[in-house]
């Protein structure tokens, strides 16, 4: 198959210490209300409100250190565009090929997207990339219009 591009992925420091930012005052928060609740008698509260701590503990750690920093080892590393199919070399050193149902889903804002598809083994994969993940703006709206033809 026919390459059309290939593009080496870089940490988005910037886009980490914003997600930051984003979910430590709310896992805090509702841990601090958690706590309150369950001093203060209400322990049905408390359960619920650590519930949803804990989950959003989950989904921050698994977005800064995923697909910001990079640091797990599903993380992308590189991303390689073919006439029908998609390649992602992920950090833990193992190549996917979404060959299959490939599905484009741009954000509204234009700071990200992400695609899903299935591999040459069956199995469905998903991955979002972030703008700052790229070395130029250009490369990054290159590779939206490229993959504007799955959506």
């Amino acid at each position: 198959m026919a390459k059309v591009g290939s593009y080496n992925l870089a940490t988005d420091r910037r886009g980490a210490t914003w997600d930051a930012l984003l979910y430590v005052p709310v896992v805090l928060l509702l841990g601090s209300y958690s706590a309150k609740s369950w001093y203060g008698g209400d322990q049905t509260v408390a359960y619920v409100l650590m519930f949803l701590a804990s989950f959003i503990f989950l989904i921050g750690a698994n977005r800064i250190l995923g697909t910001r920093l990079m640091m797990l080892p599903a993380s992308p590393k590189v991303l390689e565009l073919a006439k029908k199919s998609v390649a992602v070399t992920v950090k833990g050193g193992e190549k996917i090929e979404l060959v299959k149902e490939l599905r484009y889903f741009p954000d509204y804002s234009g700071k990200s997207f992400g695609f899903v598809g299935m591999d040459l083994s069956g199995k469905k994969r998903q991955f979002v990339f972030h703008r700052g993940q790229f070395a130029q703006e250009s490369d990054f709206k290159d590779l939206r219009s490229h993959l504007s033809v799955y959506k």
